[in-house]
């Protein structure tokens, strides 16, 4: 059975996706750029004091190709 998804905050899923090999490329107004290398993909995540909202989060874990478990896993290193 699948985990639910965490309640997150911008800077989060930031700290995590860097610990799965992504980088901050740019910041482009309220949205941060990620790049992973070898990867043709990017990663966008809007960045405000909210947390995530989830649909968006899912959207993001898609294009970083995560799952939530693994996601979950990334957060609590």
């Amino acid at each position: 059975m699948s985990q639910r998804l965490p309640a997150v905050k911008p800077t989060e899923a930031i700290s995590a996706l860097e610990k799965a090999g992504w980088y901050v490329h740019r910041r482009h107004g309220s949205h941060l750029v990620m790049h992973k290398t070898g990867i043709p993909a990017i990663v966008v995540i809007p960045m405000h004091n909210r947390d995530l909202p989830k649909g968006t989060l899912r959207g993001i874990l898609n294009d970083a190709d995560l799952s939530v478990e693994e996601f979950i896993r990334l957060l609590k290193q």
